[in-house]
């Protein structure tokens, strides 16, 4: 089970979700297979962390490359992001 729900899947992009009631213990580090800009929708608090980098706001869209290790950091409410894959 993914920790998220993709709520709208283009071939440009996907509007994902994180519940509000998620357990951050499921926000694993992970890689993807392809480049990706991260694009919050609305104003959050939930922080973005690349690897050997410290977390940081993800209220700005944030280029992360190819099978880079990253990872979703909790904050308050519901995530909501649009991902463009590249």
């Amino acid at each position: 089970m993914r920790p998220y729900t993709d709520i709208e899947v283009t071939d440009k992009y996907i509007i994902r979700e994180f519940n509000e009631n998620i357990d951050p213990i499921e926000l694993l580090w992970h890689r993807d297979d392809e480049n990706r800009t991260v694009e919050i929708i609305g104003n959050t608090d939930w922080k973005l962390q690349l690897e050997n980098e410290l977390p940081t706001s993800m209220n700005y869209p944030i280029f992360i490359p190819k099978h880079e290790w990253h990872r979703v950091i909790k904050g308050t409410g519901t995530l909501k992001l649009k991902i463009h894959k590249s």
